[in-house]
């Protein structure tokens, strides 16, 4: 039987078309779904989670337990062929800008009225057809998460606790937002996904 390359010694692939690959597993992803992280200047490693920029960027899967094992690889000095202070926290900054950016994009969408919070008002949305995506807290009740949803086949993501949704949205806790169908919605279902990967816990953004 042929023996299989290390993953690690396999070559490099330039930045470009759709997909990226995993500097530890090797698989390849959407660029929007993967985690970039870049050198910078001072020679330390910067996650990016906007993939924008300048400099070679460094993939890994949306996943902690990755990130974790690149660290103790020492992947990413390798990767850069530079020496890089890589921080031992990586995922918890990882996880806090995932944080961070949903919140930012939730709140672009409420104020340009591409979303609406509340039980009843959220649902009226869902039921006239504007529902692009559900975001709803990561703490809720999950049967009344399934309730709400009502078995509509729209995408349903939690991310952030219900206090956090709730500052976004002007009030004490959110359990319920609706996005309308379009850029922002797709933008907040992946960042979703990416920070269920990456975070240690199930609650965020409190």
């Amino acid at each position: 039987m042929a023996t299989q390359p290390d993953p690690e010694t396999l070559p490099d692939e330039p930045e470009r078309g759709p997909l990226r690959r995993c500097l530890i597993n090797r698989t390849q992803g959407r660029r929007e779904e993967m985690l970039r992280f870049v050198a910078a200047p001072n020679g330390a490693l910067v996650f990016d989670p906007a993939a924008t920029l300048p400099g070679r960027g460094m993939w890994l899967s949306a996943d902690g337990n990755v990130i974790d094992l690149a660290i103790r690889r020492g992947v990413f000095p390798r990767a850069a062929r530079a020496p890089l202070n890589v921080p031992q926290d990586l995922r918890d900054k990882v996880e806090a800008a995932l944080t961070q950016r949903i919140t930012e994009l939730l709140g672009l969408a409420r104020r340009s009225g591409a979303a609406i919070s509340g039980f009843e008002k959220a649902r009226e949305w869902l039921q006239s057809g504007r529902g692009g995506v559900i975001v709803q807290a990561a703490d809720g009740s999950a049967d009344e998460c399934e309730r709400f949803a009502g078995g509509r086949s729209i995408p349903r993501v939690a991310a952030l606790s219900a206090v956090a949704l709730g500052r976004i949205f002007g009030r004490e806790h959110t359990v319920h937002v609706v996005v309308a169908p379009g850029r922002l919605a797709g933008m907040i279902e992946i960042e979703a996904r990416r920070l269920r990967g990456v975070a240690k816990e199930r609650v965020s953004g409190q």
